[in-house]
């Protein structure tokens, strides 16, 4: 079992207190305290010694630690420039590592992969929650050579990740993601892992990229725009959704024929094939907005 030796309160506080951290980070940070936590992830990970990891958020390494262990090379991504001290330290000890310092859904891809010493394979990381979903889509959408992330988020966050059509979690989110990476786990870390314990539960799901698909990112990006335009007005019928978003009436209708889709139904209740089919019947008719 791959574990990490800073996932227990009282290397966590010594480590904080080393380098001056403690009285700021107790305040506005949760450190992961379970090591059964890390084993799982890394369960989860499946790392066999030749992925180029990249992680977002290591705090003061925790999860780093233990990647460094299995992984061929990780590069983290931290915002924080008071904990850049602690990552030069993992640096040093570490020669399969390497760090980034900045808002991760604003460093080039190239600047990873350079990082990396190729294309990122895999993201494994305890997201910073309020961007989590966003670094997830983004990450599959401008990273190719991604096939598979392994992420804690919050729970309500990992719900919508994993909604299926027709329940009330799935959105224009969900349906988006769908075209890049569908769920293969999951499971629940409650706040007692964490030190100071959060107010919210959380959760680790992983994602492996679709297969088979052989669409364009500019053809994505269309399906995007429909999928937006449906869940705009979610209460609304996709027809009516649509058209407030502009597409024209008479061309939803047409394409909904043409998809077998009821202008009555709402967004939803589709699935991302559905919003596949509908796009490329707008795009067909010309009727795109």
């Amino acid at each position: 079992m791959t574990t990490s030796p800073l996932a227990n309160p009282s290397a966590t506080r010594g480590l904080l207190e080393d380098y001056g951290l403690a009285t700021k980070h107790r305040l506005g940070q949760n450190f992961l305290i379970d090591n059964h936590v890390i084993e799982k992830i890394m369960d989860l990970a499946a790392l066999d010694g030749t992925e180029r990891v990249v992680e977002v958020g290591p705090g003061i390494g925790t999860l780093t630690l233990a990647l460094l262990q299995d992984a061929a090379r990780v590069v983290s991504i931290e915002a924080d420039a008071t904990l850049e001290p602690v990552l030069e330290t993992h640096a040093l000890d570490h020669g399969n590592f390497r760090y980034i310092m900045g808002d991760a859904l604003k460093v080039a891809p190239a600047d990873i992969a350079a990082a990396a010493d190729g294309e990122p394979t895999v993201l494994v990381a305890n997201l910073p929650y309020n961007v989590a979903a966003t670094i997830i889509l983004q990450f599959f959408q401008t990273m190719p050579a991604l096939r598979a992330a392994v992420v804690m988020v919050q729970k309500e966050v990992a719900d919508r990740i994993a909604a299926h059509p027709g329940t009330k979690a799935f959105g224009g989110y969900t349906a988006k993601l769908g075209m890049y990476a569908q769920v293969t786990g999951r499971f629940e870390v409650p706040p007692r892992c964490f030190m100071p314990a959060p107010h919210v539960d959380s959760a680790v799901v992983r994602l492996d990229r679709a297969e088979g698909s052989t669409a364009s990112e500019e053809e994505r990006e269309r399906v995007a725009r429909v999928i937006d335009a449906a869940f705009a007005q979610r209460r609304k019928t996709i027809r009516n959704s649509m058209s407030s978003s502009g597409f024209d009436k008479a061309a939803l209708d047409a394409a909904f024929e043409a998809c077998g889709i009821a202008p009555t139904a709402r967004a939803e209740t589709l699935g991302v094939e559905d919003f596949v089919r509908l796009t490329a019947a707008l795009c067909k008719g010309q009727g795109e907005a």
